[in-house]
């Protein structure tokens, strides 16, 4: 009997052991918000090669910026209220929490790329505006027209219905049914919003969103989008910001958000996820409780959250409105011969 304890530790190390190994099993991994297959596919490629997450991020957002995913991310689409399509992106290194982001990129159809060039030739973070669309140059990138036929259209069509919807509040004259230049209304505040005064919402707003995760439990995140249609020139959302529209760390996970960024960047929901993965939760319960934070303040928000752990388990979570009942999203993992479509059920 003296070797019945030394049998049970064996079993016990082995049970262990085979746990591990299953969780391993499920790496790599590629999660992206919404069905954008193709994304996901590129992104998936690299790391089946054996490329770095970066790499994979990178190019699986570039991906959507070549297809023009929904016409919410890339060139052509979202025209801001001068008709002008801008690019919003931001890569996140999760083992040495390097950051690359630029914003209101102009002339630039690449922004993953340019976000990429900001963290691995610059000191800086983050860069925005012209200023960002000359760095790009100086980096190689092509210089070419982010304006289509489609977003001229877009833009033509919303001049005529008076300049609805727009983003404008307590300005002269009254935004609701007339277009600008606005100044400010001195008197008593009027929030009040016309029909067409809709939020920000998934009829006129995505991002892409992507975590990648390879074998060793290496990861990273990014993001890519051309705003919100109609947005006031210079209006930068949550995905370029760091914890808001994308996070990672590699000893917990990353997570990324999509949805009403002028909303959810005031509550960092991935920086959030990741940490609440790192204090044990799994990442379902990570992402819910991030969109949960919103709800106590702005329960009518639209937005959803993609979360995954450095062990290859993920989740995601939204809220739910009128139009938005459940959010779609796209994994790409092993034993796995293609993409696909996972949907949950908004909170």
């Amino acid at each position: 009997m003296e070797g019945a304890p030394c049998i049970c530790l064996v079993l016990f190390l082995l049970k262990l052991l085979a746990c591990v190994v299953e969780m391993k099993a499920e790496l790599p991994l590629v999660i992206n918000t919404w069905p954008f297959r193709n994304a996901t596919e590129a992104a998936w490629r690299v790391l089946e090669a054996g490329g770095s997450v970066l790499d994979a991020v990178e190019k699986g957002c570039a991906q959507c910026e070549i297809d023009q995913c929904d016409g919410s991310v890339g060139y052509g689409g979202s025209p801001d209220e001068n008709g002008e399509t801008t690019l919003d992106a931001m890569i996140m290194n999760g083992n040495t929490m390097e950051i690359g982001a630029v914003a209101q990129l102009r002339r630039i159809k690449n922004a993953i790329g340019v976000a990429r060039a900001v963290m691995e030739h610059t000191k800086h973070t983050f860069l925005v505006g012209e200023s960002a669309s000359l760095f790009a140059e100086s980096m190689g990138f092509m210089r070419e027209d982010l304006t289509t036929n489609h977003s001229r259209s877009i833009h033509s069509k919303w001049l005529d219905q008076s300049c609805q919807p727009n983003y404008w509040k307590n300005v002269v004259p009254d935004a609701s049914k007339s277009c600008g230049p606005y100044h400010p209304f001195k008197g008593v505040k009027n929030e009040k919003q016309s029909p067409l005064q809709q939020k920000i919402n998934v009829h006129n707003h995505d991002t892409i969103g992507m975590i990648a995760i390879d074998k060793a439990g290496n990861v990273a995140v990014g993001t890519s989008t051309n705003g919100a249609t109609h947005k006031i020139p210079g209006r930068v959302g949550d995905s370029p910001i760091p914890g808001a529209g994308a996070y990672a760390d590699s000893v917990v996970g990353g997570a990324a958000a999509t949805g009403d960024g002028d909303i959810m960047m005031r509550f960092l929901p991935s920086y959030q996820a990741v940490e609440y993965m790192r204090m044990g939760s799994d990442p379902t319960a990570a992402c819910q409780k991030a969109i949960g934070r919103i709800q106590k303040y702005f329960p009518n928000f639209f937005g959803a959250v993609i979360c995954a752990n450095s062990t290859g388990s993920y989740g995601a979570a939204c809220n739910k409105i009128p139009g938005f009942k459940e959010f779609h999203f796209t994994v790409f993992r092993m034993g796995l011969s293609k993409p696909i479509d996972e949907v949950v059920i908004c909170i």
